[in-house]
């Protein structure tokens, strides 16, 4: 973690202090994105630098290994969480994190929930036109009819919901939903 040098022990104490508890907390709170604790320290170590940071300097910064490290950050880029930087004459990848939490949350959830609905979409069209045949070829039989109806009601009420939720997730991927809930309040004092 980037320290706070030029600053009297005492206040560099404090300092190093307050981010360790954010960190711990950002970690603790990943699992909300489906990210492990040291992954989440991680991104709370590069939240704090002032300056995109190499594999290595993460590795001796967190004291992991290499190839954990290597997997945490791929993990972060994959969620965009963290992005890959370009610097003039940088031999070695450099990494630092998208500072924009509102974006970050569009992104991770656009990511995650476009995902479940077109799995869950194409099981539930498959599942209806498979009971919709099987009704179409047994006509007749009412124990049949009734659980026929009475699961397609449910898969088309299932479809509803997915074709709702595919909405929200264009209003998060326009950044409509800050139309809709404004990034900035009056400021917590």
């Amino acid at each position: 973690m980037e320290q706070a040098e030029g600053l009297p022990r005492e206040q560099q104490d404090i300092v190093l202090k307050a981010r360790k508890r954010v960190i711990e907390s950002i970690g603790q709170n990943m699992d909300l994105y489906g990210i492990n604790l040291s992954i989440g320290h991680l991104y709370g170590l590069l939240f704090f630098q002032n300056k995109p940071m190499t594999l290595d300097e993460m590795t001796e910064a967190m004291k992991m290994s290499k190839t954990s490290m290597s997997t945490g950050v791929r993990t972060l880029v994959d969620l965009k969480m963290v992005n890959k930087v370009w610097e003039k004459g940088a031999r070695k990848d450099l990494y630092e994190v998208e500072m924009d939490w509102f974006q970050t949350f569009a992104d991770f959830f656009s990511l995650k929930w476009r995902k479940a609905v077109e799995i869950n979409m194409q099981a539930l069209r498959k599942s209806r036109i498979e009971l919709q045949e099987l009704a179409r070829t047994n006509p007749g039989q009412e124990e049949l009819e009734r659980l026929v109806e009475e699961d397609l009601a449910k898969i088309n009420e299932a479809i509803r919901y997915y074709l709702w939720l595919d909405r929200f997730i264009e209003v998060l991927e326009t950044g409509a939903i800050f139309d809709l809930v404004p990034k900035d309040l009056p400021q917590e004092s």
